[in-house]
Formats: structure tokens, C-alpha cells, sequence
């Protein structure tokens, strides 16, 4: 591979604009190695998917990296051209899901401790990922034998009923949202976790500290939700998704400390700070588009393509808006298990199915004034697929247009940053100008 080559070619970087944005990238970095000098010093070290309840290792003081982070993470360092040719070259199919596979690829490089991102993953003892695709935990599996970790997967359940408006239940009233089997038997797959890894680290779950955690997460969460709805009631917005992405998604898998819960009051305060003396990101803001889908994390920057020229402004990602109506659970005292079950069940439902899905992202469409939606949906993910006729149909219907267009959030192998600049700005041009949405 021509590195030098691969440079010349790279996109440019992403204009970020906030304070609370550059802390996090210098906190990840000095939290990662602190991380990996507790693992050279021989503690048990998790690799977790995303929708492991990570609160348990978090109260339970177990080091961990999250696996969507670390996609991220490579491929904002252009690492991932790299690692999926090694996949490639090693006899796997070339479409595998780049989320899921990412930290697999990158585990064939015989080089990656001295290339890798930040002297690149240190070597887990255990991964962790739960059911709710076909590959995911075959890709983990072997994952997981490439360091000499030891797998766990965890259960995954579907509901037998769709309540309406599930961002309005999900604070205080779970027991309503989901079957009351389902949260049951989440609830025992947490206690076989927590027994699992106080076997295995030898650590003991404290429930003191652990509803410490689950309170910090609230705290924080509570900040992402006045940032949401401070952000979707200014106009011109205050900031746009490249630096709302960048701040709070590394932060959400910190999410139980104290440092994370400090930082989104910081990036509330910031924002606000920003409306208040009436300093506004694009200033000649004139069309408000949503982002559906996962970051392109390769090129953030081609989020801002498209102010200066149309005045059109990317308000709005699921990064922010999860952390608002997601995340909180009032009350955890009463039982915190069964607030933790509550949280990590429905992630699925909330982000992939329909029309838990769809009706949100209309509901936060109209409460951000969106224009239009521009829909990335990858073309090796059947996650991500997540019901998209419907979330179109739903969107159009209440006659806000929508672009859906393929690409990888994480692999910049086959991204053509002009060939799909030149869609996105058609769709502005012929959609939401000539269509009215104005």
C-alpha cells in the first residue's frame, strides 16, 4: 500500500469550533493510555460492542474500550484502508460490517503496536457482545481468539408490542414500554454478567457504586437533552453535528464518571454561551438538514460542504438526540438493575426497528425544523438497513424529503467525497429549494 499516496489523497479535516470538542480528543488520548498501562500492568482488559451494558464494568472499576469508539477511532486516523486489506488478503469476505470488524482487521496486523492508533488495542482478556445480528458474534468469536480473550455473549430479546412515543416512557414509566418478561429476563442476564466477571477479574460488583454510575449517566444525559432542544429552538443554530458528533459520542463511553457528567454541562454552557451573545455557526443558515445514520468518520468534514454555498446546515445526528430521550432513568434507587435492563434493551428497538425508529426521528425532525434528511445507510450492515422505506415514507409523508444514498461509515475504500457532494447538493437544489422547503 502507497501510504504516501493514501495521504496526498485524504480528505480535509473538519473545522471544530468548540472548546468541549478539542478537551475530548485530549481526554481519549489520556485516558487510552492510562488504559493501557493498567493492561501492561496485568488487569483484565474488555472489549465491549456497544450495546453491552457497560454501567456493570463501569461500577465494578474493569477497563474497557467500546467497539463502535474504536472503528471511529481508526478511521479518523485512515488506519481502516489498512486493516481491511489485511482482512481482505487473509481470505475474509471484503463487505464485512466495518463497525463489527474493524478491531478483527486490525488484529491481523503484525505491526499494529508500533502503527496503530495511539500504539493501537492492547490485548483484551475478555470481549463481550450480545445477539441481535447474525455476524456479530462470529466476528467477536474470532476476535477474541486473535488476542487469546475470552468471548461472552449476551441474550437478546424483540418486543411483541410497539407503544407509541417510547422517548416519553422510557425516563420513568419501562415498565410500560416493554413486556414485562422481557425486562425479567434481562435483568438475570445482568446478574450472569456481573457473576461472570467478578469470576473472572476476581472484582466484586458493589451496588453502592453502582447506582453512583447509573446517577452520573442521568446527570450527563440531562445535559445532552437541554443541548438537544437548545440547539433545535435557536436559529441559526449555535453549532452543527460536525462538532456535536465529535463531543459527545467518545464521551457516551465514558458515560458513568465524573469527567463525562462535567464535560456535557461544559458543552451545554459552551453552546449556550454561543446563542446567548448571538454566535452562530452559518450565519446565513437557510436550510436545516438532519443526518440519519452512522458518522463518516473518514470525512467529517463533508458535513460542512455545504454552508457556505447553500446555506444549508447539518443540525441534527442520533448522537445527541440518543443521549437525550434514550439513556435516562429516573428513580434507579428503587431497582437499578431493572433501570440498567430498561436502557440497554431497547437500543435496538429505538435505533433499528420500525416504527419505534421512524417516529422518532419525524417527532425530532419537527421539533429541529428540518428541511430535509440526507440518509446514509451502509451497504454491509442489515442493522443499519433498519427499516428505510419506512423511515422515508414516514418522513415524506409529513413532506420533508429525503436523500438515502450507500456508503461506509468507518472503510474509505470506495468513498468519493465529490461524487457524493454532487448528490447531496442536487438533493438541496431540486428537493428542498425547488420543492419549497425553505
Amino acid at each position: 500500500m502507497n501510504e504516501r499516496k493514501n495521504a496526498a489523497n485524504e480528505p480535509p479535516r473538519a473545522r471544530k469550533s468548540l472548546k468541549a470538542t478539542a478537551v475530548v480528543s485530549s481526554y481519549q488520548k489520556e485516558w487510552f493510555t492510562g488504559l493501557r498501562a493498567r493492561v501492561e500492568a496485568g488487569e483484565d482488559f474488555a472489549y465491549l460492542n456497544a450495546d453491552v451494558p457497560m454501567e456493570i464494568l463501569r461500577a465494578m472499576d474493569i477497563p474497557f474500550v467500546v467497539n463502535q469508539w474504536w472503528a471511529a477511532i481508526c478511521s479518523a486516523k485512515r488506519m481502516a484502508p489498512k486493516y481491511y486489506g489485511l482482512l481482505k488478503e487473509a481470505g475474509y469476505r471484503d463487505d464485512l460490517c466495518s463497525y463489527c470488524a474493524t478491531a478483527l482487521a486490525e488484529s491481523l496486523d503484525p505491526d499494529d503496536k508500533l502503527s496503530g492508533p495511539w500504539g493501537g488495542l492492547p490485548n483484551p482478556t475478555i470481549a463481550i457482545t450480545r445477539l441481535t445480528c447474525d455476524c456479530q458474534s462470529k466476528i467477536f468469536e474470532l476476535f477474541a481468539a486473535n488476542h487469546g480473550a475470552e468471548l461472552y455473549v449476551m441474550e437478546n430479546t424483540v418486543p411483541r408490542s410497539t407503544p407509541s412515543k417510547w422517548w416519553e416512557l422510557a425516563p420513568d414509566r419501562w415498565e410500560d414500554l416493554y413486556d414485562k418478561d422481557r425486562l425479567d429476563s434481562a435483568v438475570e442476564d445482568l446478574r450472569e454478567l456481573i457473576a461472570f466477571l467478578e469470576t473472572k477479574t476476581g472484582k466484586k460488583f458493589d451496588m453502592k457504586k453502582f447506582i453512583e454510575v447509573m446517577e452520573l449517566v442521568n446527570e450527563q444525559e440531562y445535559w445532552y437533552k437541554k443541548t438537544r432542544d437548545l440547539i433545535a429552538e435557536t436559529r441559526p443554530a449555535p453549532v452543527t453535528v460536525v462538532d456535536t458528533i465529535n463531543a459527545v459520542m467518545p464521551a457516551q463511553w465514558q458515560r458513568g464518571t465524573r469527567w463525562a457528567a462535567d464535560h456535557a454541562g461544559s458543552l451545554y454552557e459552551e453552546i449556550k454561551a454561543l446563542a446567548d451573545e448571538g454566535r452562530f455557526a452559518v450565519p446565513n443558515e437557510k436550510h436545516r438538514l438532519m443526518w440519519l445514520g452512522r458518522g463518516i468518520w473518514h470525512d467529517l468534514a463533508f458535513y460542512q460542504r455545504f454552508e457556505e454555498k447553500y446555506g444549508a446546515v447539518f443540525v441534527w445526528s442520533m448522537y445527541l438526540a440518543m443521549g437525550a430521550d434514550a439513556y435516562i432513568r429516573n428513580n434507579v434507587q428503587s431497582d437499578p438493575l431493572r433501570a440498567l435492563a430498561s436502557r440497554y434493551i431497547g437500543m435496538e428497538d429505538f435505533l433499528h426497528m420500525p416504527p419505534w425508529n421512524s417516529e422518532w426521528f419525524l417527532s425530532e425532525a419537527r421539533r429541529n425544523h428540518i428541511d430535509g434528511v440526507v440518509y446514509m445507510v451502509p451497504e454491509n450492515c442489515m442493522q443499519a438497513v433498519e427499516g428505510s422505506y419506512f423511515i422515508k415514507k414516514i418522513m415524506e409523508d409529513a413532506g420533508i424529503p429525503v436523500l438515502i444514498f450507500k456508503a461506509d461509515p468507518v472503510d474509505a475504500r470506495e468513498w468519493n467525497r465529490e461524487t457524493m457532494t454532487g448528490l447531496v447538493e442536487d438533493f438541496i437544489e431540486t428537493r428542498i429549494i425547488m420543492g419549497g422547503n425553505k
